[in-house]
């Protein structure tokens, strides 16, 4: 797509209120997840969800794969379960993976209170040992896959997802720019380091087509990758 226009840098400022414009246009005010950041926040939950914007992304994305079959890796507080499992049919099921008790119990009741826990299988325990055993299990295969968790492991992570969908199924990781510092090869970050493995390996899968795309907004300045399995 040619770029037209200013193209000078604007303030945060700037991308904070763009956010805000479109979301009160297209994001109306939702009680119900609303009350799941609130929650989240009362009980001292990091504020890193995803922003409304964002969570809107993750529905459309999966209506659009027609999604029936979801893996989330990295709940938190529900909010972007809320968001995935509002995309799924109603026999649908959305399988989220979450290493905090506390975190956990907070999603259980912000899930019950959206309707979803019919619909969402929360599973406690780091991804690495869940996601053996869900593949144990036969768990999958998944047509979307979010990943949303923590940046040192994103290869293993990753793995783990294309192991489990289906081709044509969609992953996206999130907060895979770091400020940009995902673009510096000397980066002594742990949580870059993951990310450049990540990248790394993208580069060289066969079974993949990826992509990824900066963003900025009240959450700062940072990115998500899209992938699609094609084998």
């Amino acid at each position: 797509m040619k770029s037209q226009g200013n193209t000078k840098r604007k303030p945060e400022q700037v991308w904070v209120a763009v956010e805000h414009y479109i979301d009160g246009l297209l994001m109306p005010a939702d009680p119900i997840l609303g009350a799941a950041l609130e929650d989240s926040a009362e009980a001292g939950l990091p504020d890193i969800a995803v922003t409304p914007g964002q969570g809107k992304l993750l529905y459309l994305m999966a209506k659009m794969q027609g999604a029936r079959k979801i893996l989330e890796i990295g709940t938190l507080g529900g909010y972007s379960t809320i968001w995935l499992g509002r995309a799924l049919p109603a026999d649908g099921l959305l399988v989220t993976l979450e290493a905090e008790r506390e975190h956990f119990e907070v999603a259980r009741k912000n899930l019950a209170r959206a309707g979803l826990a019919k619909v969402v299988d929360q599973r406690l325990g780091e991804a690495l040992e869940t996601l053996p055993e869900l593949a144990e299990e036969g768990g999958g295969p998944f047509d979307f896959v979010f990943i949303d968790a923590d940046k040192e492991s994103s290869l293993e992570y990753f793995e783990w997802a294309l192991r489990l969908s289906r081709p044509g199924a969609a992953i996206l990781v999130d907060n895979v720019i770091r400020d940009g510092d995902v673009a510096d090869p000397e980066t002594e970050d742990p949580r870059v380091q993951g990310i450049r493995r990540l990248n790394e390996a993208l580069a060289r899968e066969p079974r993949v087509s990826a992509t990824t795309i900066q963003t900025v907004g009240s959450k700062g300045y940072d990115g998500f990758t899209l992938i699609l399995v094609v084998g």
